[in-house]
């Protein structure tokens, strides 16, 4: 299930919501992303996104992934808009017959989430908005391991 939102989300409820459908599973893993205050001075993370494609491109990724890895399961959520700073922006859940396939399916698609996903993402500060964060060289970097 891939879900995209303006709204916030609470990471405990999905998750509650994940493992209950998927009571065969061996291992569900799940990792929340949030919105980091970077010592204070960031008050906010502005993501946009472009709906279809970003759609197109996750759900690339979780097919890749269940067909991988065997999985059961798999849920990624992710929100675009105006996030505060402690706000969660994303939420990966995979459940699988083992524990391996499910933490392994969790980090690809995470990478790929980082570094292929269509999204862009401004901090913005007390004094407004700055500008555009660039890709980092170590989110592409964490590809490799997939190829």
């Amino acid at each position: 299930m891939l879900r995209l939102q303006s709204e916030p989300f609470a990471p405990g409820a999905a998750l509650d919501a994940f493992v209950t459908a998927h009571p065969g599973a061996g291992a569900v893993v799940s990792f929340t992303g949030h919105v980091r205050d970077e010592g204070g001075r960031l008050v906010a993370l502005e993501i946009e996104h472009y709906p279809g494609m970003a759609r197109r491109a996750i759900e690339a990724q979780m097919t890749a992934a269940r067909a991988r890895w065997g999985l059961s399961g798999v849920q990624v959520i992710h929100r675009f808009g105006t996030i505060p700073a402690g706000g969660p922006i994303v939420m990966v859940a995979t459940a699988a017959p083992h524990r391996a396939a499910a933490f392994e399916a969790a980090e690809f698609l995470m990478d790929h989430l980082k570094s292929r996903a269509p999204f862009w993402k401004r901090e913005i500060t007390a004094d407004g908005p700055g500008p555009w964060v660039e890709a980092r060289a170590t989110d592409e970097g964490a590809l490799d391991r997939w190829r």
